[in-house]
């Protein structure tokens, strides 16, 4: 019942090696670390070498190449549905990425899929790996191993430390993930909070079916089944399980440990 298996569809994810069915569910955040140091990235140079300045303009990303985009006709749809259109000279450049200017990379070990909109003013430090068609809002920050599968969103002043994004994850607005872990089609509500650091010394335990089970993990903040949501200005305690279906409610405060599927918490 605490397997990855039993909180995640792993059918069509991008990274399977990642997420072994019979583990524990938060066994991936333990190999998130070893899984992207070895992770083969890209070496772009030029404009985007990493250097935390700013990119001073539009930057494309097509078929491994860096291309300015001071010719480029782009149309703004929604990333995450296909909808991100870059044409040169009349051709759609199909699957071609998008770092605004104000986009800031931090480290060479960022990955960046097709499809993908990085907006002015997030700032991605390395590792990461955005995956096909995500969006990165303005004023997304991700601190290093952040990585998100394909069609998420990482939103608007939200804030993303050594965490796992599968397919549709989406964290919109205003939100605090450290440690985490958000399911297929799961949804923050603007403001949520995952809190991932007990006051209390020693690693974080789970308690279920009658016993403690030790995570081995110092900070663990929340493991979300896939369609979970959680409503505006919520907060997650230190090692919670959302099971599958699960839902946060707004203003509320979810405890520690293991939620059963489709729960309502108030």
């Amino acid at each position: 019942m605490l397997t990855v298996r039993s909180f995640f569809d792993l059918s069509d994810q991008p990274h399977p090696t990642l997420l072994q069915p019979d583990d524990l569910v938060w066994q991936p955040l333990h190999r998130l670390k070893s899984y992207m140091d070895d992770y083969c990235y890209p070496q772009f140079g030029g404009a985007l070498n990493g250097s935390g300045i700013p990119l001073p303009a539009h930057v494309i990303l097509y078929e491994g190449r860096v291309l300015p985009a001071t010719e480029a006709q782009i149309t703004y749809g929604d990333a995450t549905r296909g909808k991100l259109q870059v044409r040169v000279d009349g051709r759609l450049l199909e699957g071609a990425s998008l770092l605004m200017a104000g986009a800031t990379l931090v480290g060479e070990r960022i990955y960046i899929g097709r499809g993908v909109l990085v907006e002015s003013g997030a700032m991605i430090k390395s590792p990461a790996i955005i995956g096909d068609f995500c969006e990165v809002r303005q004023g997304a920050y991700l601190r290093g191993y952040c990585l998100a599968a394909k069609r998420c969103v990482l939103g608007h002043a939200t804030e993303i430390k050594h965490s796992i994004f599968l397919n549709d994850a989406k964290a919109g607005h205003f939100a605090y993930l450290g440690d985490s872990i958000l399911g297929s089609d799961t949804n923050l509500g603007a403001g949520t909070k995952f809190a991932n650091l007990r006051f209390l010394p020693g690693t974080i335990t789970i308690f279920h079916g009658g016993e403690r089970i030790d995570t081995n993990l110092r900070k663990l903040g929340a493991i979300l089944g896939d369609t979970c949501q959680t409503g505006c200005n919520s907060v997650t305690s230190p090692g919670t399980l959302m099971a599958k279906g699960a839902i946060l409610m707004p203003n509320a405060t979810a405890k520690s440990g293991y939620h059963q599927e489709k729960s309502v918490l108030k």
